[in-house]
């Protein structure tokens, strides 16, 4: 798979009405005291590169004297809402160590590095231009797979958590070459049950630097996880492929092991149980999700080519006509978790595998 498989560059789509009396239920709504235009307006930057001189495709950047220190404040003030309760009696133990701009990719983040100035602990936090899509996928990420994810967002500024791990472009070229057979059938594993989870819920371009790879130490062993930290391609694109990680190159190395590691029996074996285990993630979610989905349905977030195009190439594996009836992603989306439900309900996953 190359370039051309994502066809567009993706335009930012606005939050409507009922998306934004959705957050506000669910405390994901905010008002910054800080937006990501104000970001926008550094005085100078310099290069980050990693420990090998290569170019991150991230820039440090600076600000003036005069706007510094209230960018310095607002951004701890942040910081505290996203992770606290917001009082502003922290902010004198954290410090803003560095503010780095990602000039790649559609949504060119801000990269916030705060430090506890106590004890030398540090994180991250993202600041990003409000997209619709991508807050459905925060959303549907939030409720269908095996992670929480914190974020605030209004109608102009995403505020998102960092996600620790190994970004999945590092830990192929650095860390799976050194992994020892066992290790490597266990990434196998989890890697066929992302790339199952990533289809289901129709989130995109899952390229090896839009996921972490993240080690645990249990017991004797290492055990992989693997999260996405891009939500820019939620349902927006038209071509299966571009939800279904297996097909682009640069996940070619994640592919080889799997072949390599796991038979076709384990391989259905795992899909089915990925597949099992969303679609008690769909029962469980009860209202929440329906009301996600319903709002889904009333807004646009795709063009109509990419609609017409998807609804085809999910209907010829499913031979479902709700898919083929959808009038929006709203529906395709609605279509393709019915479509697991149904099947996990009637107890008839190994068909679904096969025709899915």
């Amino acid at each position: 798979m190359d370039e051309k498989i994502i066809s567009k560059k993706k335009p930012f789509f606005p939050i409507i009405s009922e998306l934004n009396i959705y957050l506000n239920k669910h405390n994901r709504w905010i008002f910054t005291p800080i937006f990501y235009e104000d970001l926008l307006r550094f005085s100078g930057s310099v290069t980050v590169y990693d420990k090998m001189d290569n170019d991150t495709l991230w820039i440090r950047v600076y600000y003036s004297d005069s706007e510094r220190d209230e960018i310095d404040f607002n951004l701890k003030k942040i910081y505290t809402i996203l992770h606290s309760d917001g009082n502003e009696s922290q902010l004198e133990f954290l410090n803003i160590d560095s503010i780095d701009y990602c000039t790649f990719g559609n949504s060119k983040p801000f990269r916030i590095k705060i430090r506890n100035i106590i004890n030398d602990n540090f994180t991250y936090f993202y600041i990003k231009k409000t997209d619709a899509s991508r807050v459905y996928g925060l959303e549907l990420e939030h409720m269908l797979s095996p992670y929480n994810l914190n974020f605030l967002v209004n109608d102009s500024t995403l505020i998102e958590e960092h996600v620790a791990g190994i970004p999945g472009d590092t830990f192929i070229n650095d860390y799976l070459p050194n992994c020892s057979d066992s290790e490597k059938a266990q990434i196998a594993k989890e890697y066929v049950k992302f790339n199952e989870r990533s289809m289901i819920r129709l989130l995109g371009d899952m390229r090896a630097y839009n996921y972490v790879i993240i080690p645990t130490h249990d017991f004797d062993q290492v055990v992989y996880k693997i999260r996405p930290i891009d939500f820019d391609q939620q349902c927006f694109e038209g071509k299966l492929k571009v939800y279904r990680p297996q097909f682009f190159i640069e996940n070619h190395p994640m592919m080889e092991i799997v072949r390599d590691k796991l038979k076709h029996d384990s391989v259905v074996q795992y899909k089915i149980e990925e597949r099992s285990i969303v679609a008690k993630r769909i029962i469980s979610s009860g209202k929440r999700l329906n009301q996600l989905i319903d709002i889904m349905k009333k807004d646009t977030i795709t063009i109509d080519e990419n609609l017409k195009r998807l609804k085809e190439e999910i209907f010829k594996f499913t031979k479902d006509q709700a898919f083929i009836k959808s009038k929006n992603m709203g529906d395709v989306m609605s279509a393709s978790l019915n479509y697991v439900r149904k099947h996990y309900e009637n107890h008839n996953l190994n068909k679904l595998i096969r025709s899915y």
